[in-house]
Formats: C-alpha cells, sequence, structure tokens
C-alpha cells in the first residue's frame, strides 16, 4: 500500500477530518470551567478517563481489520472465530491505506487492565490485557467531540456506505404495499398527467353555454365518459367524473334548481371552467414529484399509485444487531441485592425499527468481553449497537474490544449530557459499531444524536441541515445532518412554531430557564404546547420518567438558556417525531 494514496472507500477520512478539526477547535476553545460530576450521574473525572484510555492505546500501523500477527500470543478469541469480513471485499475497489498514527496522548500512565470484580479476572481482563501488538483501535482526535461534529459525522459515514456500496447494493423493486417506511432509491417521475384528463371538482351539473339548461336524463358518474353537450344543454354529474366535451362548466348541487318542466337554473353566477379540475393541473408526464432520498409515507404510496406506478424503487432498511451488555441487568420481578432492570432491551428494538431499521438480532451478553468480541466479529449488520462499558470502570470492556478487533474509533465521547461516554466506531469495511451508555436516558440521548443519524445516511435519506443550537462555541460548525420529522408539536396549529423552511428542525419556545453545562450540549425532556417548550424535571442519565412523557428533547447549547429563548427540538416518536427518515 505504498506510493500514491489508495482511494477511501467508506469516505473515512472526510469524516476523520471533520473529527480532528473540531476536536482541535473544541480543545482551544473549551472554557475551564468545572462541571458538576454528582449532576450528571457519573463519577469521577470523565476527561481524565478518557485521556487515560488513550495512553494506553498502542499507535495503529496495520490496516483496520487486522486480528493479530505472526509469532504473537493467541488472543482469546479463536482462530476460527477471527472477525468476519475483515478482508476487504474486491467489489469495495482497492484497499484503503491504514489510518495514521493517533496523536500522542494528553496524559501519560501506563495500559490498565480492567480488572473484574469478585475475582473474575479471565473474562474482563482478557479483552483488556489480550497482546494487541499494532492492531489496536485506532483513535482519531484529541479531545471528545463536539455534539454537532458527531451528528454530523454520524450522518456522512452512514451516506459514506451508501454511496460507496451502491454498486453492490442495487435498489430494491418493491410492490407499494410492501414500500412502507423505506427511502426512495430514484426519483418519483409521474407516468401520467395528474390529473389525466379534465374532471368535476364537485356533485352538480355539468353545463354547456349559458342559462337556464335542459336537463338530459342520463348522467356522467367516476369512470364513465359521457357524451358531449350542445350548448344549452346539462348533464348529472358525479364528482371525480370525467368532464365530457364542450362543457362550459360545472354547477354545484346546491347552486342550481330544477323546475317543474326539468330546466336547470344558476343561482348564482356561473364562470367559464368553475369546478372543473383541468387535466395535468397537479403535474405533467415526467414531472419530478419528489426527489430521491424522499421516506415512502401513506401519502407517497397514494401518490404514486395515483401518478401510475404498481412498485417502487427503494433502499434496503439499514440492518443492527443490538447487544446489551451487563451482569446486573434482570429481565423480570423486581430489583434485588444490587440487581437492577434492563430498561433499554426492552426500549431500543422499537425505537430501532421507528428509525427504519431492521433490527435481526437482540442478544444479552453480560459482561462478557469473549462474549462481545465473537458477537461483533460474526455480525453481518450494518451497524452494531451495544450498550453500557463505554465509559472506564472497571468492568467497562468495549474500548479494549474494539482494540482487540482492531476496530478504527470516529468518536470516542461526545460533548453532550447526558450520553458523555458514547462512542462510534468502524469494525470492518461497510461496517460500524455504536457504543451507547448504559444509564438509560443517555442511551437514548446517543440514539438520536450518532445511531439515527448513521441510520439515515446508510438509508439514503438525504442529509439536511439542523439549527444551529446545536454549534459547538467557536466552532462556526453547524449540524448539516440531523432531522426530525417536521411536525408541530401542539395543541393549537394556530399557534405552532413552524419549521421556517424545508432543511429546518422544528423549534420552540423555552417556558423557563434551563441550567446549561459550560462547555456540552445539554438534551433536555420538554412537554411542548401552542409552539412553548417546559423542561421536565427526572431528566438525569439514569431516569426515564422525564422522557416517558416528553414529546421532545430540547437542545440546550453550552452556557444554558433563559426562558423565552428558542430551542431546537428532538421530536421523539409517540409525539409523531420518531427520530426516522421523515
Amino acid at each position: 500500500m505504498s506510493g500514491s494514496p489508495a482511494p477511501d472507500p467508506d469516505g473515512f477520512d472526510s469524516v476523520l477530518a471533520l473529527v480532528n478539526d473540531a476536536s482541535a477547535r473544541r480543545t482551544r476553545d473549551e472554557p475551564a470551567a468545572p462541571y458538576d460530576q454528582e449532576a450528571d450521574g457519573r463519577p469521577g473525572d470523565a476527561r481524565q478517563a478518557a485521556d487515560d484510555r488513550v495512553a494506553a492505546r498502542p499507535p495503529a500501523e496495520e490496516p483496520a481489520g487486522a486480528v493479530g500477527r505472526p509469532g504473537e500470543p493467541e488472543a482469546p478469541l479463536a482462530a476460527d472465530q477471527a472477525p468476519a469480513g475483515t478482508a476487504w471485499p474486491a467489489e469495495y475497489g482497492p484497499e484503503p491505506p491504514g489510518p495514521a498514527a493517533p496523536p500522542p496522548a494528553r496524559s501519560g500512565g501506563e495500559p490498565r487492565a480492567h480488572e473484574a470484580p469478585d475475582g473474575e479476572a479471565s473474562g474482563q481482563a482478557s479483552a483488556a490485557a489480550a497482546p494487541l501488538g499494532q492492531c489496536g483501535a485506532r483513535r482519531h482526535g484529541s479531545a471528545v467531540t463536539g455534539w454537532a461534529e458527531a451528528v454530523r459525522a454520524a450522518g456522512w459515514a452512514g451516506q459514506a456506505v451508501r454511496e460507496r456500496t451502491s454498486a453492490v447494493r442495487p435498489p430494491l423493486e418493491l410492490p407499494l404495499a410492501e414500500a412502507l417506511g423505506l427511502v426512495l432509491a430514484r426519483p418519483l417521475a409521474a407516468l401520467t398527467d395528474l390529473p389525466p384528463f379534465d374532471t368535476s371538482a364537485m356533485d352538480g351539473w355539468a353545463v354547456a353555454g349559458p342559462g337556464p339548461w335542459r336537463v338530459r336524463p342520463d348522467g356522467v358518474l367516476a369512470g364513465q365518459s359521457g357524451e358531449a353537450l350542445a350548448d344549452g344543454e346539462a348533464v348529472p354529474i358525479a364528482t371525480g367524473a370525467r368532464v365530457p366535451r364542450d362543457v362550459t362548466a360545472v354547477l354545484r348541487s346546491e347552486h342550481g334548481s330544477l323546475d317543474a318542466h326539468g330546466g336547470l337554473h344558476p343561482q348564482r353566477e356561473v364562470v367559464h371552467g368553475q369546478d372543473i379540475r383541468p387535466r395535468a393541473q397537479e403535474c405533467r408526464t415526467g414531472d419530478t414529484l419528489l426527489p430521491a432520498g424522499s421516506a415512502v409515507t401513506p401519502a407517497v404510496l397514494g401518490l404514486a399509485a395515483a401518478a401510475g406506478y404498481d412498485t417502487l424503487a427503494v433502499h434496503a432498511r439499514p440492518t443492527v444487531d443490538l447487544f446489551v451488555l451487563g451482569d446486573e441487568l434482570l429481565t423480570g420481578g423486581l430489583p434485588r441485592d444490587g440487581l437492577i432492570r434492563d430498561a433499554l432491551g426492552p426500549m431500543l428494538p422499537h425505537w430501532l425499527r421507528e428509525a427504519g431499521a431492521e433490527v435481526r438480532a437482540v442478544e444479552r451478553l453480560g459482561d462478557r468481553p469473549d462474549a462481545l468480541a465473537r458477537a461483533v466479529a460474526a455480525s453481518e449488520a450494518d451497524l452494531v449497537v451495544t450498550t453500557g462499558g463505554t465509559a472506564s470502570g472497571p468492568v467497562d470492556f468495549v474500548h479494549p474490544t474494539l482494540e482487540r478487533l482492531g476496530a478504527d474509533l470516529l468518536v470516542d465521547g461526545v460533548a453532550v449530557r447526558p450520553g458523555h461516554p458514547m462512542l462510534l466506531a468502524r469494525t470492518a469495511p461497510g461496517q460500524h459499531l455504536v457504543g451507547l451508555p448504559g444509564n438509560p436516558l443517555a442511551a437514548v440521548c446517543g440514539l438520536l444524536t450518532l445511531v439515527v443519524p448513521l441510520l439515515r445516511g446508510l438509508a439514503g435519506a438525504p442529509l439536511r441541515q439542523g439549527k444551529d443550537a446545536g454549534r459547538t462555541p467557536g466552532s462556526g460548525a453547524v449540524p448539516d445532518v440531523y432531522e426530525t420529522r417536521r411536525v408541530q408539536l401542539s395543541s393549537d396549529p394556530l399557534a405552532a412554531t413552524a419549521p421556517p423552511g424545508p432543511d429546518a428542525a422544528p423549534t420552540a419556545v423555552l417556558d423557563a430557564p434551563v441550567q446549561g453545562h459550560p462547555s456540552d450540549t445539554r438534551l433536555v425532556p420538554v412537554r411542548v404546547d401552542a409552539g412553548r417548550a417546559r423542561p421536565l424535571s427526572f431528566g438525569g442519565p439514569a431516569m426515564l420518567r422525564g422522557v416517558a412523557t416528553a414529546d421532545a428533547l430540547a437542545v440546550v447549547v453550552p452556557g444554558g438558556a433563559e426562558a423565552g429563548h428558542p430551542v431546537e427540538l428532538l421530536a421523539l416518536p409517540w409525539a409523531g417525531g420518531g427520530g426516522g427518515f421523515t
């Protein structure tokens, strides 16, 4: 892989440039104010922990996907269980060069093995302490990624995979009934004029010439073609019926009266062409009705059918495997003896489906690094999602597992609360992994920050521009990926805050002040009515009580926001927002 630079099949270098540039700006512009760890529910100094993880990682020289080299001690993952898909597929084009070595860590220290409680050293330590040689996970950037940049990087990563694998992932041609919720792979062009002929817009009479008119005994119903009319004639006509030739107008039933001799008299002036929908009023054959990347909604199905389609060319749903980590999680009964109920296992699969994904597997792996390594290596999904294990606690082994698998870390921590220790990695060509925090609301924030934009990119949905609210201070970067469903979250449509443009996310005005983090974005559960957002209690990282009654998460800029300040909204599925493709 020497000589001229090889192509970048997954668009990885451009995404890394975005993250690195944003990280450098954050390091320069970040205020030095301390953060209240207790309020965030995370003990210790999170940034120092992240620095220690970086310092513990060896420099990377091998390409992504290397699992070991001759002469090195064997890692716990057996040779016959080597990560699937690590060989670069020929159909992806030339193999890209290995990424450059990451910058020196900002804090020193020896690599630390993750110690398991109760003497279970063989589990957690096996992934953390396995000899990695030069194939450890490669982290790019020197600071956590700003929220807006993380959103953008996830979307670009998904889009790059979609664009560079389009040749081996051709669109699906599905019947209309099976295309709902997918994304158009080609523009929807009209196959016929709409309407295809002049039609009546009302029940009444088709009339020719000035009145009064002699009413013919026959009528024209939808699906019929009546005979041409002579001046002074009228014929009963139904809504949607084809207008006979030489008709002047359609007279509504309530605007005419019949006399005893069958004559029709108008009750008001008749204007030429009134209540007639002329041919091609809506579109002409060949007109583009919707661009590629549009979500297929029920209304789109109706439009496609009216325009002459029996099938639609759509992108397949991105596939997701979900792995739930943590020995402390119960699947039934009441919490006991330090064990707690698993909230993410029941919640995330449905949320992922709402976001447009096909969830292929949901597995509970506990705190078993070997099981996670084997599961990720065997996964053929477009996206692997894990819950928990992304911080730096004694059993947080996602980072060591990614090191062991030779993954590329694209986002390693995001400047958002809750959800700070989320991560995004490329585990194989065309495959990514999002590590969500274990705390429930923090996981929701990670889902909306990294998973939804990445799924949008994978599904071929356009990466639209959001509001300035998520901007990292001093960076000047505006997120151009995140898109919620553009809904009016209000019981009063006249007072609701409609988006200012087709590419803008919904906004609302805060009812009350919201305390901010000195340097990180906050995502706060809110109730929205009449264009005003009321912040809710119980918005801590481990709490779901607030988000369960919320309409949206408000994006609060670093430093906080006062009452009356407009905020961007990330709408939730039950409010019609879904966080999906529409």
